[in-house]
């Protein structure tokens, strides 16, 4: 009895010590701590989220998954990485994914992006990495009419993004830069507060993808919208929209809002005596709007 009482300890002692030996031979991953402060994001509601990307030696590896609530707060700014893949990052990439997301790739919906310059990176939309342009330049020209139907007494019940100053006939109202994969540009009408898209479109030249709420004509091959029929609700068709504003934002796809996005580079005040039929002008609102945001290792 004494020797088997003897091998059941030798064992359970060999089988330990072999055990904490393989732990040993784990290999270790160190980590490391970096810090983010992002201004002028939006809320992305519940089927999407924020996801931040360290590029290192050309590849994107994903750095922390974060949402922002209505008041722009982010709920994380602190995250963990790998302490090798933090050291070598060169450009950190702010996306936006599904949220849940099956794919390990970030989305084409590059949104922030900055190179690190010692421990820190200032993130911008303009960097090559994300929408390639800060919208400052930007411009826009539209006229109040409505083209669908054959009445000229609700005139100022339509919007349409085209110049139609030059005797050879209308041309494009808006000059804006071409957009990368994952973003389109979208028309607004503000309403009695209330946000009516006229449509989503890449090219200021042709029309947009929206006629909801147009007549039975054709309209010119520009981005724009009569507010004749299927009124939302609130709303009464046709409307005037002289005191009114129209907006060109910058949106995700997919979007999974009927807002406006945060990104709204051009903003025009119609006034309470604009004329139909004539070129008015849009403000330049990209500072206004831009988001920014900081990386610090």
């Amino acid at each position: 009895m004494k020797n088997l009482n003897w091998i059941l300890i030798f064992s359970l002692f060999s089988f330990t010590f072999l055990t904490s030996c393989d732990d040993d031979d784990e290999p270790t991953v160190n980590t490391a701590t970096f810090e983010t402060n992002f201004s002028g994001l939006e809320d992305l509601g519940d089927d999407y989220a924020y996801e931040g990307w360290l590029i290192v030696d050309g590849n994107p590896v994903s750095a922390g998954i974060f949402e922002v609530d209505a008041n722009g707060i982010a709920s994380r700014t602190s995250f963990e990485v790998g302490a090798d893949d933090l050291a070598a990052a060169t450009t950190y990439v702010l996306t936006i994914e599904p949220s849940p997301d099956s794919d390990p790739a970030p989305s084409p919906v590059h949104i922030l992006a900055g190179d690190f310059s010692g421990n820190s990176a200032a993130l911008t939309v303009g960097h090559g990495a994300a929408l390639a342009t800060d919208f400052t330049a930007a411009t826009g020209t539209y006229i109040l009419a409505t083209p669908t139907d054959m009445d000229d007494t609700n005139e100022a019940s339509g919007v349409w993004w085209l110049d139609n100053s030059a005797a050879t006939g209308p041309v494009a109202g808006l000059d804006l830069p071409e957009l990368p994969e994952g973003w389109a540009y979208e028309g607004w009408a503000v309403i009695d507060g209330t946000p009516v898209s006229t449509g989503v479109f890449t090219s200021a030249t042709g029309a947009d993808g929206g006629a909801n709420y147009s007549g039975t004509q054709a309209g010119p091959p520009f981005p724009g919208e009569d507010f004749l029929t299927n009124a939302p609700a609130g709303l009464d068709f046709p409307v005037d929209l002289t005191g009114k504003t129209v907006v060109i934002s910058v949106e995700p796809v997919p979007d999974n809002s009927a807002a406006p996005f945060t990104l709204k580079p051009l903003v025009g005040a119609v006034s309470a005596d604009a004329p139909v039929h004539a070129p008015l002008g849009m403000d330049n609102n990209a500072a206004n709007t831009n988001p920014s945001g900081t990386v610090s290792k």
